[in-house]
């Protein structure tokens, strides 16, 4: 199940995230947590949906299918998040992955100071596996002068595991560098080559290929399962932005399919 935001530019958001379940295997279940006007340079409005149409949403698939993970997007307000809590207060067996959307990639604020502390206090208690970037992370643990310090504040926050992204870090120049945290330690490092344009919609893709790939066995309990699923979800990400494509005219979108116009190319 994934609760996020509409982008009616295909590139991010639910649109993002239905794409990424659908090519690792799953079946989406898309509950809206806001509307957006947005296309491919930067967000123009951002219009939350109701909190108690967000739980109902969830609310009615929940009682009518078995769901294996929660992906959470764009949350919209504190309402919203408080909202978020009390669904997934009440399925505590499944796990949260939550990507913490703060400001688009054009610079639009997302989150007011409300939100922010909605999350802190509401959501990351629940949270599984948070995929903040790096200045998402700052954000999240103002506290901290490290991000190593915020990994470990938003790990005693209660999530069970953060993995920060470092895109948005200017260095190394020829490198992207993702560091996941749980246990109250560094897990793991991975180094990616870092490719030449700014992506719309890479975090959601990222955040939605660990949710599929939990939900098709890897135990989000387990030190070295987590590991594995959050290893093939970046490796899948990366193959998406490798392989991505402009279609309007500002950030480039992943091609979350890529392997479907491989197999074409060979067939």
């Amino acid at each position: 199940m994934t609760l996020a935001g509409n982008d009616p530019s295909g590139g991010a958001g639910i649109a993002a995230d239905i794409e990424t379940l659908i090519s690792l295997g799953c079946h989406p279940a898309p509950v809206i947590t806001a509307l957006t006007v947005q296309d491919t340079h930067n967000v123009q409005a951002l219009l939350p949906v109701d909190p108690d149409r967000v739980y109902a949403q969830g609310q009615v698939v929940l009682e009518d299918m078995p769901v294996a993970a929660f992906k959470v997007g764009v949350i919209g307000s504190a309402d919203n998040a408080a909202a978020l809590h009390r669904l997934f207060a009440a399925w505590p067996n499944i796990p949260v992955i939550l990507d913490p959307v703060l400001a688009a990639g054009g610079g639009t604020e997302l989150a007011s100071t409300a939100l922010i502390e909605a999350l802190q206090t509401l959501l990351l208690p629940l949270t599984t596996v948070l995929t903040p970037n790096s200045v998402e992370a700052r954000r999240l643990a103002p506290e901290a002068d490290t991000l190593e310090a915020c990994a470990m504040a938003l790990l005693a926050r209660g999530c069970r595991y953060v993995l920060i992204t470092g895109g948005h870090e200017s260095e190394p120049p020829t490198e992207v560098i993702n560091t996941l945290y749980g246990n109250n330690r560094l897990l793991e490092t991975w180094r990616w080559p870092r490719l030449p344009h700014e992506y719309h919609g890479s975090g959601c893709t990222l955040a939605s290929a660990i949710a599929a790939l939990l939900a098709q066995g890897h135990h989000p309990y387990l030190e070295e399962s987590i590991c594995s699923a959050i290893h093939g979800a970046q490796q899948y990400a990366w193959r998406a932005l490798q392989a991505g494509y402009r279609a309007g005219g500002g950030q480039w979108l992943p091609n979350r399919l890529f392997w479907a116009t491989t197999a074409r190319g060979q067939s």
